[in-house]
């Protein structure tokens, strides 16, 4: 089981300074989320909640994910980088696969992008992207992106791009992998057909289970079975080594947590959140190495 850390909500600031702490205790990777800006009212509701409103308060940090990872992987040696979720389709996938592919380089391969095709319109609008085609352009994004990370002279003919011969460089020296993350079933299928991966929601253990279970059928049906897969997990019930190792026992590869939370509430205090770092490594990751 690999322990990745979640940055939701955090304080910008805060990052450089955890980042190095995470690197060296043990931590496999971060994450990121991801809004370009949180409208005062919104025209759609959020799904993840009973009753439609956001987990996050007004004049929360939303940091451009890409820009951040490109600074931290500057002053950390060993930890990964990843997103819980990156809204791939309301963005152009040209700058997209720019900005991934920079990172890739600048961090020596340590990134994984996890995409998800979003929820807010009001986003989509103000980024010009058509929200209802979001989930086939997404699936078109991801062959670009793609063919772009190769370097070589590519075109692309579908139906939302289209494009004739063309290159991006610098290319990254490894093959990217990228994770799918949702809870819906297009969002599932998605996963078991194109990704490396598949990413939760906060959900309880037996909802992942259920859910990775259903990712594997349909793996064997795009035959893909053989192939590696990871699923990063947000269990709402499991804090502790049995409780992850139950869930690694049913396929879970990483667990996605936010340290500081279990050991000192919601708090702003950056030495609080350095040593819920340095904790849960001591008490949880090293008991899986």
């Amino acid at each position: 089981m690999k322990f990745v850390l979640s940055t939701s909500f955090s304080t910008v600031a805060h990052l450089t300074a955890i980042a190095p702490v995470a690197d060296s205790h043990g931590w496999h990777a971060m994450s990121f989320s991801d809004h370009v800006v949180n409208p005062e009212q919104i025209s759609n509701p959020y799904p993840y909640t009973d009753d439609g409103s956001r987990r996050w308060q007004p004049f929360t940090d939303w940091p451009d994910p890409w820009v951040t990872i490109g600074a931290l992987a500057a002053i950390t040696e060993r930890l990964r980088f990843t997103n819980n979720i990156f809204v791939l389709p309301m963005r152009n996938p040209f700058l997209v696969a720019k900005a991934i592919s920079t990172a890739a380089i600048i961090s020596n391969n340590r990134v994984t992008p996890a995409f998800g095709v979003g929820w807010s319109q009001d986003e989509f609008a103000l980024l010009q992207q058509d929200f209802r085609s979001r989930g086939k352009r997404t699936d078109e994004m991801l062959e670009i992106m793609r063919l772009l990370w190769s370097g070589e002279m590519v075109e692309y003919h579908g139906e939302h791009y289209d494009f004739d011969r063309l290159e991006m460089n610098p290319a990254p020296s490894e093959r990217i992998p990228f994770w799918i993350g949702g809870i819906s079933r297009p969002a599932m299928r998605r996963a078991a057909r194109l990704a490396d991966g598949w990413v939760t929601d906060l959900q309880s253990s037996s909802e992942i289970v259920d859910c990775i279970g259903q990712i594997r059928d349909w793996r064997r049906e795009y035959g893909r079975e053989r192939e590696a897969f990871e699923v990063m997990a947000t269990p709402s019930d499991a804090w502790d080594i049995d409780g992850y190792r139950r869930l690694e026992e049913a396929g879970v590869t990483h667990i996605l947590t936010m340290p500081w939370a279990l050991y000192h509430g919601e708090t702003e205090d950056l030495q609080l959140k350095c040593d819920g770092v340095r904790r849960f490594a001591d008490e949880v990751i090293a008991g899986f190495e």
